[in-house]
């Protein structure tokens, strides 16, 4: 029934009796670790997830779990095909995770290192089709609103290969809002903390300057640029030359590296990594609507479908069906999804 509201007599109490399974780690670093896991439910219901974690240690740093507290929130409600979706957070003891959408595929850093190992170039489309889709999302998460309409601000501000997924069906998925900037929900600190990765900033982010969303399009810039020459703009060697290069350093055009390149697609990113931020596109919208126009406007350009068939000639060991085993549950069976102890 629609527009009746509830009676509390009509509400039944629902236990939730879910656990989760660690299947495999897909990735650790000095902050957490990132697993394959799978959700049990009631009658049998299983459904495959990426559990995010950080270090016990970390949790004890009350600015550190703010941060991840804030990526969460924000997270939940970008709900978008390009952007990896958070479905649960809690804590069990001190371990704070997020349940997330899991993407069976790889980033975008291994893709293009994938590449390298086998001395191939990424088709021109294949790579336009690949920004467009983050373009698309950062679209949708620049314009983002809370729920009086007022907007969120949001900024992503470290845009980079390894927070680009691309999954076995060919979809392209934007991840790790972990130092993001948010109206009310995360903390700003620019022009005291620098934070993202060097080699993938824009010049005002490496300048501690306050950003919008015209910074993660400079960044998006910087990896397009990546993906279509195979170098890496302003290296990726010493941090504090790699700051410099970025604010001082001629950005040259994609096609003096790549004479492959159509004129069109160069011009679309020399427009997108223009320091001076009027010059360069306003809004992600605009950037995406050039990048389709490239692929589409004249004939049957690349799709999802498309790239799956590529990774599947790129990275065969993907689709192979093999049985996995749950090597150890996150939450102990004493323990409740809230992550309280039942001792």
């Amino acid at each position: 029934m629609f527009g009746r509201k509830p009676n509390p007599s009509d509400l039944k109490e629902i236990v939730d009796k879910c656990r989760f399974k660690l299947v495999r780690k897909l990735a650790d670093g000095g902050m957490g670790s990132v697993y394959e896991a799978v959700l049990s439910g009631g009658e049998g219901f299983e459904k495959t997830v990426a559990i995010k974690t950080i270090q016990e240690s970390l949790s004890n740093d009350p600015e550190f779990v703010e941060m991840f507290i804030g990526e969460a929130k924000l997270v939940a409600d970008l709900v978008h095909q390009y952007i990896v979706q958070i479905y649960q957070m809690g804590k069990v003891g001190n371990i704070y995770y997020m349940a997330m959408e899991y993407v069976e595929g790889v980033n975008l850093q291994e893709f293009m290192n994938r590449h390298y190992e086998r001395r191939m170039k990424l088709p021109i489309d294949l790579a336009v089709y690949i920004i467009s889709r983050v373009a698309r999302g950062l679209e949708y998460a620049h314009r983002k609103t809370d729920r009086m309409g007022n907007p969120l601000n949001v900024v992503h501000r470290d845009i980079s290969p390894k927070n680009i997924m691309i999954s076995t069906e060919g979809f392209v998925k934007l991840t790790d809002f972990g130092i993001a900037k948010a109206r009310n929900l995360l903390k700003n600190q620019e022009g005291e903390v620098l934070m993202g990765k060097a080699q993938y900033m824009s010049p005002e982010q490496a300048q501690y300057m306050q950003t919008d969303g015209r910074s993660d399009l400079f960044s998006l810039g910087i990896v397009m640029y990546e993906l279509l020459t195979g170098q890496a703009l302003f290296g990726s060697e010493n941090t504090g030359v790699i700051l410099e290069n970025v604010v001082y350093k001629e950005i040259p055009p994609a096609r003096r590296a790549a004479p492959e390149i159509p004129e069109e697609v160069d011009r679309i990113l020399a427009k997108t990594l223009m320091r001076d931020m009027g010059q360069r596109y306003q809004d992600a919208s605009r950037m995406a609507y050039d990048l389709e126009y490239y692929m589409y406007h004249n004939r049957f350009g690349p799709t999802n479908v498309t790239l799956e068939k590529y990774m599947q000639r790129m990275y065969p060991e993907l689709f192979k069906s093999t049985p996995r085993r749950s090597d150890s549950e996150i939450f102990p069976a004493d323990a409740d999804p809230a992550g309280k102890s039942k001792r």
